[in-house]
């Protein structure tokens, strides 16, 4: 793995973290490798329910694309698989948590878009910036499913940055805490996740994004197939079964 990308397990929850602090943790192609390379590592790991995607230091989450590389590159069109998007070039079915402890513009904004779930700091700044440098960002169309249409128009044609704040206000975030507290608030929701029985959770995540691609008939008939599994599952014996016994459920995730 590069070693601009640091993994960390802690039980059942991973902590992967950008490590160029000094260049506002931009993505380079050791970056882009290296989140490719973890993300894999954390999908194949059974004993590892949750991840926490976050930045180095206290001023960035991730600046965006390293656009001096992108500058001595000569970088045109981008391919589909250049950046290691979750749902796109790179498979994860386990939830992936942002902990946005500074700066995420550009590809920032992406990185943290890709996730499931966003706890910031209070001095999180978020931006679509390609408008500023005459790139493009296709990969913004899935935030049609998140945030109101007249404050992605906004954001997409003004480039401007909106604060954590306004990023609770319409939905992008889940949580706003000081900075001091991020990776406890964003372990504690990764922990509290991780507790749950394993295969409802992934369910869940997937219906969830079902949801917001079908009608509602169609987003039904998925979701009590996507559940057929977990019913069947022993997990789900289990889960009644130590309520009963007044016990904490060991999930097998089968």
């Amino acid at each position: 793995m590069s070693q601009d990308i640091l993994y960390e397990s802690r039980g059942a929850v991973v902590v992967i973290t950008i490590n160029r602090p000094e260049q506002r943790n931009a993505i380079s192609s050791g970056v882009r490798n290296g989140l490719r390379a973890a993300f894999e590592r954390f999908e194949a790991d059974e004993a590892a329910q949750v991840a926490i995607l976050t930045g180095s230091g206290d001023k960035a989450f991730c600046a965006g694309m390293d656009l001096k590389e992108a500058a001595d590159t000569m970088l045109g069109v981008p391919p589909r698989d250049f950046l290691p998007v979750i749902g796109d070039s790179v498979n994860v079915t386990k939830p992936v948590i942002a902990a946005v402890n500074g700066v995420a513009y550009a590809g920032g904004w992406l990185l943290v878009q890709m996730c499931d779930l966003c706890v910031a700091a209070e001095h999180a700044t978020f931006a679509i910036t390609e408008g500023k440098v005459g790139r493009g960002m296709p990969w913004a169309a899935p935030l049609g499913h998140i945030i109101p249409q007249r404050v992605m128009m906004e954001l997409l044609l003004t480039g401007d940055p909106i604060d954590a704040r306004r990023g609770y206000e319409i939905g992008f975030v889940n949580k706003v805490v000081p900075a001091g507290e991020l990776m406890s608030a964003a372990m504690a929701m990764a922990e509290k996740i991780a507790a749950n029985a394993p295969l409802t959770v992934r369910a869940a995540r997937e219906l969830v994004y079902l949801s917001t691609e079908m009608g509602r008939s169609a987003a039904l008939r998925a979701g009590h197939h996507l559940f057929d599994r977990v019913y069947r599952s022993e997990d789900a014996q289990e889960g009644p079964r130590a309520f009963k016994e007044k016990r904490k459920p060991q999930w097998r995730g089968r």
